[in-house]
């Protein structure tokens, strides 16, 4: 009996730990609940009609959300067994790949995270670069059903057809090697491609290429590293790496889409399309002008990253600087600087963005003041905690024996080791801005009325949500999915950077 016991313990345990099962499990039940949402959606009541397209990509995700649920109790039959996965077990995911044909990122992700035993964190970069391209190039593929297109469409399409020849290069010749083996000099090459191929707003292969230059640089750089470590604990979460996969999606698709989508068409009234349902043309249905969803969602995608990122970032360099002097000079200096800014953190955000957008008119750049302002006592108080702690650290007071200036001790020993907590707060607190910019532009306080904005965009849809309810809802599950993936990813590297895990 004691024996049976300790053999469930272990076997919960190696399930608990095993991020192949958990990927699997998340990727199954979301498959199976968008097949879900597909069916339901895939015949016109109104109109009395099926929907080919819908019923097709319906059964596309039921197919693989089944094959995936039928690959949990051969994963569940290994672990009782031993530690490790079969090689039968792991070759199954060459099978689920194929689900990235049908847009199934969810198994995608899964069949990559089980077909190689130990991923590297420059391998796990590599496949989320050539994704990510995939699915630029696959969204965008999508406009070759609408009446024209772009002028740039077919050079934008052939550059990111490049781009995924030379990324999917990439990740086989990064596939050879080993997280301890050194690269060999030509990797350079392969290193500075994947920075030119982020000028298409992958921010996956700007990772990927720096991680590969601080690797051939640095002839002791291993596995053991920080980074390295951040890297390999964020990938086992299958909730944080797919968000950090939306918004570097989202950030890819917003600059590409210079080239690949007509402006015109988000803008432009078309009284021709007004209010039509989902189609192949118009993906997402059109408004009330006839403009179209899609191409309007795509471009307000632009202004909720710029936005939101900029109104966190500003804040956080200011709110830093003014909490590390706080707390490292102490005394009539914190006095002066926390008594101020608990002034202006007596204030609501929301008010006071209201309050300098109604002095100042309605801008994106008063817009962006209007967030960062309200935000600078919070990361002033965060920094200022973590200074205070640091500061009594052994290697602070040896800097200041050996008679470094303040401000060399202050900027080169404290802070840097000050900024994991700023960096997760600032991913958790981007949701906030992006929620606060569309809330402000739904009340006609934010960005421009005819600029393409989510909140904007929410706004004209939702007088019509009785009658043609996919105008209000599609830009709502946008900036729940953005918010969300910046949630996820904070928690994810909340868990990534504890320095108690090392």
């Amino acid at each position: 009996m004691k024996t049976t016991q300790t053999t469930n313990h272990e076997f919960r345990f190696r399930l608990s730990n095993c991020p192949e099962y958990s990927q699997a499990s998340f990727s199954a039940i979301v498959s199976l609940g968008i097949a879900l949402v597909l069916l339901l959606n895939s015949y016109d009541w109104s109109g009395s009609a099926l929907r080919p397209a819908i019923l097709t990509a319906c059964i596309a995700y039921l197919v693989f959300g089944l094959l995936q649920l039928a690959v949990l109790p051969l994963i569940r039959r290994d672990l009782r067994r031993g530690s490790e996965l079969r090689r039968s077990t792991r070759r199954l995911g060459y099978v689920l790949l194929l689900s990235l044909l049908t847009a199934n990122i969810f198994v995608g992700t899964s069949a990559f995270q089980l077909i190689r035993r130990r991923k590297s964190a420059a391998y796990t970069l590599a496949f989320y670069t050539l994704l990510t391209t995939l699915s630029v190039f696959a969204v965008s593929a999508l406009n070759v059903f609408k009446p024209y297109v772009s002028n740039g469409f077919i050079p934008g399409m052939a550059l990111l057809l490049i781009a995924a020849v030379l990324q999917l290069i990439a990740l086989l010749l990064i596939a050879r090697y080993g997280e301890d083996t050194p690269l060999p000099k030509w990797m350079w090459l392969v290193a500075i491609v994947l920075l030119a191929t982020c000028l298409s707003g992958n921010l996956f292969a700007l990772f990927l290429g720096v991680l590969l230059i601080a690797k051939l640089r640095d002839s002791e750089f291993s596995s053991d590293s920080k980074l390295n470590r951040t890297i390999e604990r964020l990938s086992k979460s299958s909730t944080s790496m797919l968000g950090l996969f939306f918004i570097g999606f989202l950030t890819a698709i917003a600059v590409c889409s210079y080239l690949t989508f007509d402006y015109s068409m988000a803008i432009d009234n078309n009284y021709s399309a007004i209010l039509q349902s989902p189609s192949l043309a118009y993906p997402l249905g059109t408004d009330n002008f006839g403009r179209d969803l899609f191409t309007r969602i795509i471009f307000g995608a632009r202004i909720s990253l710029f936005v939101g990122i900029l109104s966190t970032l500003i804040p956080v360099i200011i709110g830093g600087v003014l909490g590390a002097i706080s707390g490292y000079y102490g005394r009539q200096t914190d006095n002066v600087i926390m008594r101020a800014l608990e002034i202006l953190y007596a204030i609501p955000g929301i008010l006071l963005a209201i309050a300098i957008i109604a002095a100042f008119g309605s801008s994106t750049v008063n817009l962006i003041l209007a967030l960062s302002v309200g935000a600078i006592p919070t990361y002033a108080r965060t920094m200022r905690a973590n200074v205070l702690l640091v500061s009594t650290l052994e290697y602070v007071q040896a800097a200041r024996a050996f008679g470094s200036g303040d401000l060399k001790i202050l900027f080169k020993h404290i802070v840097p080791n000050s900024l994991s907590p700023m960096i997760v707060k600032s991913t958790l607190t981007i949701g906030g801005a992006v929620i606060s910019t569309s809330s402000l532009s739904y009340l006609g306080l934010g960005v421009e009325p005819h600029i393409p904005e989510w909140g904007n965009i929410l706004k004209v849809g939702s007088a019509y949500l009785e009658t043609h309810s996919f105008t209000a809802i599609y830009p709502g599950l946008a900036i729940i999915a953005l918010v969300l993936s910046f949630n996820f990813l904070g928690d994810g590297l909340r868990d990534a950077l504890d320095p108690k895990l090392d």
